[in-house]
């Protein structure tokens, strides 16, 4: 069997054509190649590469994210180790990096990462800024471990601390970021997402849960006109801005992403008090 027959094998089982791509470099050894893989395609499959491609089609096939057959994803040119102790990061989720880097320059300072999972957030303004003090707050042991991970093989500097949201961390921030759960309990789109840990997916009946609570614990842990900063669902950003409104602060608005969705929002806390 050649590279381009054992591809077409997979597309005719109903997998998409980047991910059995992708599957296939991994099962050879030969991640990132594309280009290779499109000048070899009449090679001959190997038998052992060939076991290991079927497994990854089947467990694909099943719903198991690429990411974590291969173990790996880049984001922000970041190549993150992943797996199901954490979410897989996303694209969309540049845009809440991209925003947090608009607004503030190589100076010092001092931020925090709330829910930061595989640690992809704090890693990628770290490795941006390194001049920033980053913290990063997990709930969960498994994903700090996985952070720490990253941090470690990256070389990056991140602050590593257990916490749900701002409870227990300790002073004030310059900027606070998050990409917590935001989606409804029954949502459509959970069934698609069963392989990835629901504690970072779901959020109540509405989504809005862990977004209300980071919103009212984030006021007195900001410095004088520091960034509150947050991800969220495709239609909430009406009701995030509201959010952020009610608690104090100013300068509302939201960001949107590559596909024109708004997918965050963001305020700060008055320089002054009035």
């Amino acid at each position: 069997m050649t590279l381009a027959q054992a591809l077409g094998q997979a597309l005719g089982q109903g997998l998409d054509a980047l991910d059995a791509q992708l599957l296939l470099l991994g099962a050879l050894g030969r991640p990132h190649e594309r280009a290779w893989l499109r000048a070899h395609d009449t090679d001959a499959l190997p038998p052992a590469a060939e076991q290991a491609f079927t497994a990854l089609c089947q467990r694909r096939l099943a719903g198991e994210p690429v990411a974590y057959l291969l173990g790996h994803q880049e984001f922000f040119g970041l190549e993150l180790v992943v797996d199901a102790r954490v979410l897989v990061p996303r694209p969309d989720t540049e845009t809440l990096v991209e925003w947090a880097l608009e607004l503030h320059g190589p100076q010092p300072l001092k931020m925090v990462d709330l829910g930061t999972g595989s640690g992809a957030i704090a890693l990628a303004l770290q490795q941006a800024r390194p001049a920033w003090q980053v913290w990063a707050v997990d709930a969960s042991a498994q994903a700090l471990a996985v952070a720490q991970l990253n941090a470690q093989r990256l070389g990056l500097p991140i602050r590593l601390q257990a916490g749900n949201w701002l409870e227990g961390v300790a002073g004030r921030f310059d900027l606070i970021v998050s990409n917590p759960p935001y989606i409804a309990q029954g949502d459509a789109h959970l069934p698609a997402l069963a392989q990835e840990p629901q504690s970072a997916l779901v959020a109540g009946a509405d989504g809005l849960d862990d977004l209300r609570r980071i919103i009212a614990q984030a006021p007195p842990c900001l410095n004088p006109g520091g960034w509150l900063l947050l991800e969220h669902g495709h239609d909430q950003a009406a009701a995030v801005q509201n959010l952020l409104a009610e608690a104090g602060l100013v300068e509302v608005q939201s960001r949107a992403d590559l596909a024109g969705t708004a997918r965050c929002s963001g305020a700060r806390l008055p320089r002054t008090s009035p």
